[in-house]
């Protein structure tokens, strides 16, 4: 369960209160789910109880008690704590490690996405989202890539800033705004990061945006040529050559007469969480406007993967099994994330380097 389909979730369980009586406020358009704060537990939390508890003339603690009672047992919630004055913690169902590595291939680079058939229902329902950025190669390129971001999850987002990119920025950085001019009177979020201390065109598009999007926004990025070297100390490479690595071993594995299939898997027990927290990740980056958590998150991926794809392919004697068959396909589940992942950041995944 996606945290957007979880949001859904939480809604359902507001409207059937409503509908039996048990609450009388007006159903929200929309819910919001996150990471549980300090004191809490479990997968995500919301605080909707506190948000309907004037309306409804209710203890926020008691109207937490009525949507846990009807948020227990629903499809793929394991359990529903309630802590503080009445957030409510939710676990997930955790789904098989064969049937995420299915639905993550199933999904391909939409994988984490909100899937528009599951949307609050017309596009003017969903969240809109303004960007405006300074006049700075780093504040756009965040902007730019914020806003793929909150695309993927569902919320139409524009961006915008006092002057237009430089051309070279355009051509270079692939940064573009939507508007120009100053800050709109409407609500906007402000896209401020610590300006690059140096000129990231020289670098090129994937390492300079890479340069820029890595560090967070409070953070000084590091701008020379660290950022090109193909080697282990450069994160940028691992990611991409973690991506790469798993589609030469789909076409090793293709020549050896074998493809993936979905199965039981040993000691990826970190792949699999990893690849299963993807969607928080996308819908934690887009509620933070922060490129960096998935930045770090693919990172993390590229590490986990690295030292399990030697394990994919038959050696020596050896005949394809089942067993080849499901660490092939987990390969290419964490290489779709990883490409997956790189695009939204507007970086190229090669499946050659």
């Amino acid at each position: 369960m996606t945290p957007v389909e979880l949001s859904r979730t939480v809604l359902r369980a507001v409207r059937r209160a409503v509908d039996d009586g048990e609450l009388e406020v007006d159903v929200p358009v929309r819910v919001r789910v996150g990471p549980p704060g300090p004191g809490g537990c479990g997968d995500y939390a919301t605080g909707i109880a506190l948000q309907l508890a004037r309306p409804a003339g209710q203890p926020p603690y008691r109207v937490a008690e009525v949507l846990r009672a009807r948020l227990t047992g629903a499809d793929g919630i394991a359990d529903v704590v309630l802590t503080g004055p009445g957030f409510l913690n939710i676990s997930l169902h955790r789904a098989a490690p064969a049937e995420l590595v299915a639905e993550v291939l199933r999904r391909g680079s939409r994988y984490g996405h909100l899937d528009p058939e599951v949307g609050d229902g017309g596009e003017g329902e969903r969240r809109r989202v303004r960007l405006h950025c300074d006049h700075h190669p780093r504040a756009l390129v965040v902007a730019d890539a914020a806003a793929r971001i909150l695309r993927s999850q569902g919320a139409p987002a524009r961006v915008s800033c006092a002057n237009p990119p430089a051309p070279e920025w355009a051509a270079v950085l692939g940064v573009r705004v939507d508007a120009e001019g100053p800050a709109p009177d409407a609500p906007a979020v402000r896209v401020r990061p610590v300006p690059a201390p140096g000129d990231p065109l020289p670098l090129g598009r994937d390492a300079g945006r890479w340069a820029l999007l890595h560090p967070a926004a409070h953070d000084r990025p590091r701008i020379g040529d660290e950022h090109l070297v193909q080697r282990e100390s450069n994160p940028l490479f691992r990611v991409r050559y973690a991506h790469a690595r798993t589609r030469a071993l789909a076409r090793n594995a293709a020549d050896l007469g074998f493809a993936a299939e979905p199965g039981s898997t040993e000691d990826a027990n970190e792949i699999h969480a990893l690849l299963a927290d993807h969607p928080r990740v996308l819908a934690a980056a887009a509620d933070h406007h922060a490129p960096d958590r998935l930045a770090r998150h693919l990172v993390t991926v590229a590490d986990a993967v690295l030292p399990f794809l030697p394990t994919v392919l038959p050696r020596g004697g050896e005949k394809p099994s089942a067993a080849h068959r499901a660490r092939l396909a987990l390969a290419e589940a964490a290489g779709t994330v990883l490409a997956g992942g790189l695009t939204l950041l507007g970086i190229d995944a090669p499946d050659h380097l």
